[in-house]
């Protein structure tokens, strides 16, 4: 059987840690569930420590967080696409934009839904992907700040998740700066700069980010735990929250260079980096997983003695060496996947996914541990007024 482990306990250690990070900084945070793609289990598990606000970018994923965290305060990540605005503006509270076309789009349907509609206005700072030019933001802002039925909560970016580039000081500043700019050019107040993602952590924990900068989108860290900016994990953060394991449906030893010439042209780019030597021989598992199911690449064998060798669609072949830990075929070998090899699990059907301890003994866990729940990100009402 294969299937992926969604260790509660783990996820919950680091959104407890994050969560301490952001409020030392006096921000506050949106928890990001892209990754989950709507799974109910870990969302429920989530509805138990507190959640408070959740951003996705697929609306099936938004309905079924509108389902079992009816109170949530949620946000739409993808720019708004005028064909669903009715149905952005039902589920989401806040969503992020770009074009004042669009934001006309929402200030009308929220009128008919008889809704006010919160919206960061996003500027482009060098990632090249959604942003206003920061040239025009005195003439967007003159027009959207006239519309009857939307928010303008404040300024946001994204960094670093286009192009990868490293978010700097600088960058951040002039978000900073822009806010100002526009505060006295309307006097009106703009409460929330939501810089970025949890690229921006590794900034945090070196105390790097301005002050002023109070409102954070963090998915990755929360559930892998990643150093988006040095690699490896951030400090006090679990990176067993969702552990992969594969089944083995063949053990044998074998040589491990392919006999005869390779051909250039194959259904996968290799996955390999490992060299070995003519003759050499090894313990070769063939697994029930392949590049159908994820992104195999994006895979980190627990064991680092194991190496995977390759992959087809459908299967996938670990060099475990000598196999010291007497592997049987039916047993299974486990994995740490990234964050791409994650979306992949967790949309793959052919996957089970299993969240330990279970939704109801988890709930009971956290009440006895922490009276004090809810716990977790939240944006609290008074930073909107």
């Amino acid at each position: 059987m294969n299937r992926l482990v969604i260790n509660l306990n783990a996820l919950h250690d680091n959104i407890q840690t994050i969560d301490k990070w952001i409020t030392d900084h006096d921000a506050s945070w949106t928890l990001v569930t892209k990754v989950l793609c709507g799974h109910s289990d870990t969302l429920k598990a989530l509805k138990q420590l507190g959640i408070r606000s959740i951003a996705d970018s697929r609306l099936a994923n938004l309905i079924t967080i509108e389902d079992i965290i009816p109170d949530v305060e949620s946000w739409y990540l993808r720019l708004p696409h005028i064909s669903v605005i009715d149905t952005i503006v039902q589920l989401a509270d806040v969503s992020l934009n770009s074009e004042t076309e669009i934001i006309e789009e929402l200030n009308s349907v929220a009128a008919k839904q008889g809704k006010i509609h919160r919206i960061i206005v996003m500027i482009e700072l060098g990632d090249l992907r959604e942003g206003i030019l920061p040239g025009t933001l005195i003439d967007f802002y003159n027009h959207v700040f006239r519309l009857s039925n939307i928010e303008v909560l404040g300024i946001g970016a994204n960094l670093g998740c286009l192009s990868g580039s490293v978010p700097s000081i600088d960058q951040l500043m002039q978000l900073v700066l822009y806010r100002e700019l526009l505060e006295l050019k309307f006097e009106r107040k703009l409460p929330t700069i939501s810089a970025g993602s949890s690229i921006l952590l590794p900034l945090l924990l070196e105390g790097s980010i301005p002050k002023s900068i109070n409102h954070f989108r963090i998915g990755e860290a929360a559930f892998l735990g990643t150093d988006l900016i040095n690699g490896g994990m951030l400090p006090g953060l679990r990176d067993d929250a969702f552990i992969l394991e594969a089944e083995v449906v063949e053990l044998k030893e074998k040589s491990l260079i392919p006999m005869g010439e390779t051909s250039a042209t194959t259904p996968f780019e290799s996955v390999s980096k490992e060299e070995y030597s003519p003759g050499q021989r090894g313990y070769r598992a063939v697994l029930t997983m392949g590049q159908l199911d994820t992104d195999v690449a994006g895979l980190r064998p627990c064991n680092s003695e194991h190496v995977i060798a390759g992959a087809s669609s459908d299967v996938m072949v670990v060099n475990v060496g000598e196999n010291p830990e007497s592997i049987a075929v039916g047993d299974t070998i486990k994995f740490k996947p990234s964050y791409g090899a994650l979306v992949r699990l967790m949309i793959s059907k052919y996957i089970d996914k299993i969240v330990t301890p279970s939704v109801s003994t988890f709930s009971e866990e956290i009440v006895e541990e922490d009276a004090e729940v809810p716990v977790g990100p939240v944006i609290e009402e008074e930073k909107y007024s």
